[in-house]
């Protein structure tokens, strides 16, 4: 049988190569030929000699193919794993210096390989394929027969593949697809081949669009690509994703911000805006910070019994949702859109004169002389009623202690504890009656100083405090203090002021 020899002007290369990197490069090019050829799925076994054998069912090999040149029909095939046209050689290299023997069958010629002289060079000793006609000339695709090579090599490279994995596929993008990971840690993969390793991802990645980055990174051992490469990409895949699996599971990540165990991707505030979108949509979530939960508990309590998922998002996410609507075209169900639906759905329980305790009775009754001090109650107020529930204050999450719904004054059953706590939120809403204005304006806090002088007036006269003592005090130090600026922000905290009035009223005899 005649047989030529082809110089694969392969001396020593890829000194870091190990077996199973070689047999990565075998199994590559035979995927690629399946999908070029649209033929069954390759195979790799062991026969009962111990020799592996990977088999494509595609054209065949020719010994055109030993020529190192980048294969065109792989460049412009966007789902292939090869592009090189060079990992051939280099597997071929990789398994000459390892010692393992390597034949290779097509209908077009059989292959094996030997070490000879170079041609016109006899002190130069190069590898060589030698080529013979086929042994079977009806023989379909080609198969490449390996002596020497381990059990645990073949796996060690079947596991870089996708395809070998067992790793899901939860979504596909244009850029890519979305993983379920099967161990701890999570992969990248590029066509469908391993290229990184991630410790911190909560998917593994497919990317199958490559970037100017990742051409450029993807070095010719496919191997350790760094993430400054892919990173983008893998947020274009997240970012492009619809799915309510994968938003889920984002969203859920989330979760964790407070115990500072989020995965990498939740700390890409544009890939927790999109997966919060999309989780939205089902509307039974409820987003809200760390802060909002500490604060508005009644109304957590209250999303919860109504089935509302809580899911907690650090500041700067909420600061991108605020305004947004979710994939459904609705409002991103924040607090503030979960207080106002509650709102239009609140009702008041009010509280019948005589179904009060003796005790708040006692306190209710004294309505009308709290009122004479400022001057009785305006009148616009039909009414001063008493609810066992109450809305949140205007501009806040809290319970207000008490309302001016524009004809009547509601103040929360609670108040009538004491008188001080009951005096201060009556004059409180009076006050708003009387001004016409709302929480932390000038109008209002000018009535509320009005008051004060008006209580304060009353408080001396009742006291018969000595003319000559408020004359010529001598007592106690007066002290001038600047009076402080109104907070910008109108969701404050009210107690304060309230306070005052309760501590005031502590002290008066009504």
């Amino acid at each position: 049988m005649t047989t030529k020899k082809f110089d694969l002007n392969i001396d020593r290369m890829l000194e870091n190569w190990d077996a199973f990197h070689a047999i990565r490069e075998i199994i590559a090019n035979a995927l690629d030929e399946q999908i070029l050829t649209n033929t069954q799925d390759i195979e790799i076994f062991c026969d009962d000699e111990g020799l592996w054998r990977i088999r494509d069912f595609g054209r065949g090999i020719r010994h055109e193919h030993f020529t190192m040149n980048e294969n065109e029909e792989k460049l412009e095939h966007p789902e292939l794993i090869g592009k090189f046209g060079v990992g051939l050689k280099d597997a071929l290299a990789t398994f000459d210096r390892l010692g393992i023997e390597t034949l290779i069958h097509s209908k077009f010629c059989d292959v094996s390989f030997d070490r000879s002289l170079k041609h016109d060079f006899d002190d130069v000793i190069t590898l060589h394929a030698c080529i013979s006609k086929p042994s079977d000339p009806s023989f379909v695709g080609t198969e490449f027969i390996l002596k020497g090579c381990t059990n645990e090599d073949v796996e060690k490279a079947k596991r870089l593949f996708l395809r070998f994995s067992g790793e899901e596929i939860l979504e596909k993008t244009q850029y890519g697809q979305v993983l379920n990971k099967v161990s701890e840690s999570s992969y990248i993969y590029i066509n469908g081949i391993r290229v990184a390793e991630e410790e911190n991802f909560l998917f593994s990645y497919n990317i199958t669009s490559l970037t100017a980055a990742i051409k450029k990174a993807l070095n010719r051992e496919r191997t350790n690509v760094g993430r400054t490469a892919y990173s983008e990409r893998v947020k274009s895949i997240l970012l492009a994703s619809a799915s309510d699996i994968v938003a889920e599971t984002l969203v859920n990540d989330l979760n964790n911000f407070g115990s500072g165990t989020l995965h990498d991707e939740m700390k890409w505030t544009d890939v927790s805006v999109h997966a919060s979108k999309i989780i939205s949509a089902s509307g039974s979530v409820l987003f809200l910070t760390d802060e909002e939960i500490m604060d508005s508990s009644r109304f957590v309590e209250e999303a919860r019994s109504n089935g509302r998922q809580i899911v907690t998002i650090p500041k700067t996410v909420k600061e991108k949702l605020l305004g947004q609507v979710d994939t459904e075209g609705n409002a991103i169900q924040d607090l503030g859109n979960f207080v106002s639906e509650w709102n239009d759905r609140f009702e008041f329980k009010f509280v019948p004169h005589e179904k009060l305790t003796q005790a708040e009775r006692t306190v209710f009754d004294m309505t009308g002389r709290i009122a004479a001090l400022v001057g009785g109650l305006p009148s616009k107020v039909l009414s001063v009623d008493i609810s066992e529930t109450m809305r949140p204050e205007s501009g806040g999450f809290t319970e207000a202690s008490g309302l001016w719904t524009g004809t009547q004054i509601i103040i929360k059953r609670t108040e009538l504890d004491s008188i001080s706590k009951y005096s201060s939120t009556l004059l409180h809403e009076i006050a708003h009656v009387r001004s016409g204005k709302t929480d932390v304006t000038i109008g209002f806090e000018q009535e509320l100083t009005s008051l004060l002088g008006m209580v304060a007036a009353k408080a001396i006269k009742a006291m018969n405090i000595d003319k000559e003592a408020i004359m010529e005090p001598k007592n106690f130090e007066v002290r001038t203090t600047q009076r402080p600026s109104l907070p910008s922000s109108t969701n404050v905290d009210l107690s304060s002021k309230r306070g005052f009035w309760s501590r005031l009223f502590g002290r008066a005899k009504l």
